[in-house]
């Protein structure tokens, strides 16, 4: 059984933290219809969803990627690199307690889970605007003992890792060559995303099924052609705030 945890759209999301994006009005009510069918999307690929309520203060909290970092044998709660979001840390720490030992990064280092891509028991972690190399240090020094390879790489012109680069199948990735080198990845394979598409790279792939965005069609087409399958969602609101459909749940095995 995989749990995906969500949780819901804070009414005050337009003050969310902004790094590569104008600021535009989010409809929130829109946005909250959009959450309600991502949720049901992952239901229907058979994830049971832990949906949490929104947390009115916390203006990103909706992005419960970047609170934490799960494996099979524990869960790394981070600290997010925007000061803002360190506080949504805890209620997601509560519930991920039911399910895995709890280990967590401590000051100073940063990390948000959106630059964390886990392909098996290699781990890859951008080293962006949010994640810093000692919060890179405290990762490899928690899971080196599990088995894990930790890679750290940079990121550029884009907010988080898995921006620039997501699974769309086991031995397959979708890739923005522009944005993170593909060298690092060793024997995987990759589709690279349509050149007028910079940001299709993102990506959550559900057993053998990618939840993709629609607005990115081009790519889709893509992925279509390599015969990935793939479910579109419209997370057009949440967009304005800079995420993908990897950043709106934590998905992991129960």
């Amino acid at each position: 059984m995989r749990i995906a945890i969500t949780r819901g759209v804070s009414p005050r999301i337009e003050r969310c933290e902004l790094t590569h994006l104008e600021r535009e009005t989010i409809n929130v009510n829109l946005a909250n219809e959009q959450h309600n069918q991502y949720e049901e999307c992952l239901t229907e690929l058979g994830c049971e969803v832990r949906s949490l309520p929104a947390e009115p203060d916390l203006p990103d909290s909706v992005f419960v990627e970047d609170t934490a970092i799960v494996v099979e044998e524990l869960a790394v709660i981070t600290r997010p690199g925007a000061e803002s979001r360190r506080p949504e840390v805890s209620g997601i720490a509560e519930v991920l307690g039911e399910y895995r030992r709890l280990v967590y990064i401590v000051e100073p280092g940063t990390i948000d889970g959106g630059d964390v891509l886990v392909l098996d028991h290699d781990v890859y972690i951008g080293q962006s605007g949010r994640t810093n190399e000692e919060g890179v240090r405290q990762v490899r020094a928690m899971l080196t003992p599990l088995g894990y390879t930790v890679i750290g790489l940079p990121v550029k012109a884009c907010l988080h890792l898995k921006s620039a680069v997501g699974r769309v199948a086991p031995d397959t990735l979708l890739i923005n060559r522009q944005w993170v080198n593909s060298t690092v990845f060793g024997g995987m394979k990759f589709i690279d995303v349509d050149p007028a598409e910079p940001g299709a790279a993102g990506a959550l792939l559900i057993r053998d099924t990618v939840i993709y965005p629609a607005r990115f069609e081009r790519t889709r087409e893509r992925l279509d052609r390599a015969g990935i399958k793939n479910v579109v969602v419209n997370l057009s609101e949440l967009a304005k705030a800079e995420a993908g459909v990897t950043c709106s749940s934590i998905v992991f095995e129960k």
